[in-house]
């Protein structure tokens, strides 16, 4: 909703559902994690956390003000469980999507064809699921660890600053 419009409800709904959804997730994984790894039952056992924000992060978008503060608020979830769980060996990265090709962006699709047409994002095409996949991968696969509270921009280059 617009920001000058926004109700307590909407708000509430979309903070619960990213925000605190996206917090007790990381911290029951954590803690679970922690417990594992303090079993030693599961050889080469190294698990990662990989949350899901968006370009939203850091992108004013009056019309979805409480989508943006919940996405932000993501960011923030990232870099403090990166900063507590890295005395336990677990990794934690954030994946930034942009505009990617979805049942959400669907009604919006012919207005950011034109904008990505004219240069908003360097890679001139939508995003695929397929391409925030493989940055998750990237994640997973371990070969990130020692970057720990990374945001991973799966977004066409749209996080560049350009003139």
């Amino acid at each position: 909703m617009d920001v000058l419009e926004t109700t307590v409800e909407s708000f509430e709904r979309l903070i619960k559902i990213n925000l605190e959804g996206t917090f007790f997730m990381c911290q029951g994984a954590a803690n679970f994690m922690i417990e594992t790894k303090a079993r030693n039952d599961i050889p080469d056992y190294v698990p990662r956390i990989v949350n899901i924000a968006s370009i939203s992060s850091y992108t004013s978008s009056t019309t979805r003000g409480e989508y943006c503060i919940s996405k932000a608020g993501i960011s923030m979830v990232t870099m403090l469980f990166a900063d507590k769980l890295a005395e336990y060996g677990i990794a934690v990265f954030e994946i930034r999507p942009g505009i990617i090709l979805t049942d959400m962006t669907a009604p919006v699709k012919e207005k950011y064809d034109k904008l990505i047409a004219e240069g908003m994002t360097p890679i001139r095409r939508f995003g695929m699921p397929q391409d925030v996949a493989d940055c998750i991968m990237a994640a997973v696969e371990g070969k990130l660890d020692f970057a720990t509270g990374q945001v991973i921009n799966a977004d066409g280059g749209f996080h560049i600053r350009r003139l």
